[in-house]
């Protein structure tokens, strides 16, 4: 088994599995429709051609959520017209993004259909984004190919996050989530619904269908982590000359 990692991150991120109309909302992590659709983009598949889009259906994913981002919105108006063309009224909409958030993405699966993903990433047909146009991804997303599964590249990866971050986590230790399919992690109990399987992206109608998601986390070592001890060890003290004498 082989396993494709990816880190997504940027000023803004979206990944809606539930909006509509005026109001869209976004996950706090990336779903794995919008994992798929940049492996599909990348591929050249469109919208379209959903009998492609099933041979993907055997990648598994998991995400890690090593920096969590901040939630923000955009407040737009927008045109709507009649089938004939005219203008028929303006209306107000509302995008939700993530602020500064920073995902390792790991997908797992058959070594052809990996290395087939792997260098349609390297070499994407169309371009990506991380959810939605108005957020490209950036240019050194793709990490590398590896062996073994997702959930080993996610256990042995190390802290993702911006330094100031990490100095911003006052802890020596930081528990990161973890959500992944159902069969990245056969034995663990807390599972949810959650539809975010694509089944098409076709504009005339996209259909989701619904999968068994897991969470679970691990624990890391806060690599910019000062304890207090060692603070008050490398403490200066200005006017220590001052009261010797």
């Amino acid at each position: 088994m082989r396993t494709i990692v990816m880190i997504f991150k940027g000023p803004l991120q979206s990944y809606g599995t539930g909006s509509h109309f005026e109001i869209r909302h976004t996950d706090d992590y990336p779903s794995r429709s919008a994992v798929l659709g940049i492996i599909a983009a990348a591929m050249g598949i469109r919208r379209e051609e959903s009998h492609q889009l099933e041979e993907l259906g055997g990648l598994r994913i998991a995400v890690r959520v090593d920096q969590v981002g901040h939630m923000t919105n955009d407040y737009q108006i927008a045109a709507k017209h009649k089938a004939s063309g005219d203008f028929e009224r303006n209306y107000v909409t509302r995008r939700y993004y993530l602020e500064d958030a920073v995902f390792v993405v790991a997908v797992e699966g058959e070594d052809d259909l990996i290395d087939q993903s792997y260098e349609a990433l390297k070499h994407p047909y169309f371009q990506l984004f991380c959810g939605r146009r108005s957020c490209p991804m950036t240019y050194d997303f793709l990490q590398g190919i590896y062996t073994g599964s997702a959930i080993e590249q996610l256990h042995q990866l190390p802290w993702m996050a911006a330094e100031w971050y990490q100095r911003r986590m006052r802890q020596g230790e930081i528990r990161l989530d973890i959500y992944a399919d159902q069969a990245c992690l056969p034995d663990n109990r807390q599972k949810s619904l959650r539809r975010d399987e694509p089944k098409s992206f076709s504009q005339l109608g996209r259909q989701h269908d619904f999968r068994f998601e897991v969470h679970d986390h691990f624990v890391l070592e806060n690599p910019c982590w000062i304890s207090q001890k060692e603070t008050s060890e490398t403490e200066h003290d200005a006017f220590a000359a001052l009261s010797e004498e």
